[in-house]
């Protein structure tokens, strides 16, 4: 059965989400687990459109060892050399050059004609050839692009030393058919094309980027390019659990499958959740809330009498499985570990156990029965670290319909010094900001504020998302308790500490921002 090849691109198409911005630790973290899950090759990040982009990129490439790493860039020479400079210490890295070839990229945003793009990208790949053995060309907008030109364009970077060659849907504008063509079209009138892998990088903007990526398979791409949750620019990217459980669904149609492990998909979709702060559709396809659930009274009994009636596929294998122990307030260490080791957590240091089981009691003491969700937001929680230059101590916060919300709030510094504050606010959560605001002497502006529930029930663990700017900076804290109110100041002070960690990093040079 034919293998097809993973490229995802999380961490690089993935953060040009709207809202997105992963620090360093953030991208390492979800790196290692595109790693658990198997993806053959991951997309680190640009390392030309800045300095914390380019260490980010490093730090992905120093700690990746069983997947190759990419860097993105344009066909300049300083592009190359960034990445050259970003993927020092990898494993196996590979560069990634694009250049546009549509007729609308050439006219408005080259200001080049077809021989100066020919020229320009072969210039780009002959130079990167000195430093890289692996390098995969992208003609961006190829889904605009005459299907003689792109021929032509795929022909010179097979000369040129390409191994990969990228057929964008860069604007999600194709259909299945049309884009499945553009793949059978170079199998069938390119020299050399058997010596290389075709791959498809689709766009979601009229809901078509899955069926695409299928469409290209079944013409002959070999590897497919696409984002956890289908996260990405404008609409998103391909979903890459929705391509990989098609094939697996579907062998006996597509003929192909992947190396993927399956059953971490839930888990790295949890992750990817979390640290960017884009929440999963409840109906959204594999991952979904509501992906495993049947409601309609003929459904269930469908279920009941054979599972097959109404599902194609089972929750165990994309890792979505049943609690075994029920963990409580007088559940011990062995119990919790045995969780966390069946829940794929098995490689916590003994500091950031330490750190979880405390947590684990604290909220047992809350709560009658610990769930698995439970187990995953207190880990997902703490496992990337931000210096914490202020901790909460408490919050007390007097409201009623018929008086003005009042809160105090009590922080503490990194070198012990207590700072106790209060404020009168719209509401309480505005109180609690403002005494916050006050308390860290930070001059902040909320830009998002959201509320999810991570688990069921009355006594269900909330999970606050902010995200806060301050002069040109962006960046987004987390909070999880029972208190919506706690959750709420525990995310605030989360991006104070982000935001005073990303100051502190932040170096002078112009960045660069793909479209």
């Amino acid at each position: 059965m034919r293998k097809i090849y993973i490229f995802d691109t999380t961490l690089r198409d993935g953060e040009q989400s709207p809202g997105v911005n992963l620090n360093t630790k953030e991208k390492v973290e979800i790196a290692l687990q595109l790693e658990k899950l198997g993806v053959d090759r991951m997309e680190a990040g640009f390392p030309a459109a800045s300095p914390g982009d380019l260490a980010a990129v490093n730090a992905v490439a120093r700690a990746v060892k069983n997947s190759t790493v990419i860097g993105l860039s344009r066909s300049r020479e300083q592009d190359i050399d960034a990445v050259r400079e970003a993927l020092i210490g990898a494993q196996d890295p590979c560069l990634h050059l694009f250049l546009a070839t549509s007729p609308i990229h050439r006219q408005h945003k080259l200001r080049m004609d077809k021989g100066q793009v020919l020229e320009t990208a072969e210039a780009a790949i002959r130079y990167a050839k000195k430093y890289f053995d692996k390098i995969e060309f992208s003609l961006e907008d190829a889904g605009r692009t005459e299907l003689d030109f792109i021929c032509e364009v795929t022909a010179m970077a097979i000369r040129a030393g390409a191994k990969v060659v990228n057929l964008p849907d860069t604007v999600g504008y194709l259909t299945p058919y049309e884009y499945g063509n553009i793949f059978k079209t170079v199998k069938e009138n390119v020299p050399g094309v058997e010596h290389i892998q075709l791959s498809a990088h689709c766009h979601d903007d009229l809901g078509m980027a899955t069926a695409n990526a299928l469409a290209a398979i079944l013409n002959g791409a070999d590897q497919i390019e696409g984002t956890i949750n289908g996260i990405g620019e404008r609409a998103g990217n391909t979903a890459i659990e929705e391509v990989v459980m098609a094939l697996e669904t579907r062998q006996d149609f597509f003929q192909a499958k992947t190396s993927l492990v399956l059953s971490e998909i839930y888990r790295t979709s949890r992750l990817v959740s979390k640290l960017t702060g884009m929440p999963v559709p409840g109906n959204k396809a594999i991952i979904g809330a509501n992906a495993f659930a049947h409601e309609s009274g003929i459904h269930q009994d469908g279920m009941l009498k054979e599972k097959t009636t109404y599902e194609i596929m089972s929750p165990e294998m994309i890792g979505v499985k049943e609690s075994k122990l029920v963990l409580g307030k007088h559940s011990g260490r062995h119990a919790f570990r045995e969780n966390l080791t069946e829940l794929g957590y098995d490689q916590l240091s003994e500091e950031q156990l330490n750190t979880a089981f405390a947590k684990f009691k604290e909220l047992a003491d809350k709560k009658k029965n610990v769930t698995e969700d439970d187990l995953r937001a207190i880990i997902e929680e703490k496992l990337v670290d931000t210096l914490e230059v202020f901790a909460l101590d408490f919050i007390h916060v007097s409201y009623g319909n018929q008086s003005v919300p009042t809160a105090t709030v009590r922080i503490h510094t990194h070198e012990g010094e207590a700072i106790e504050e209060v404020a009168l606010g719209n509401g309480s959560v505005d109180a609690i900001y403002k005494a916050l605001d006050r308390a860290t002497k930070e001059e902040v502006e909320l830009a998002d504020y959201s509320i999810k529930s991570v688990t069921q029930g009355k006594d269900a663990l909330g999970e606050v998302h902010v995200v806060l700017k301050q002069a040109g900076l962006s960046v987004q804290g987390r909070g999880v308790s029972t208190d919506i109110l706690e959750a709420s100041a525990r995310a605030y002070l989360d991006a104070v500490n982000r935001l005073i960690e990303k100051r502190k990093l932040t170096k002078t040079g112009g960045e660069v921002t793909l479209t």
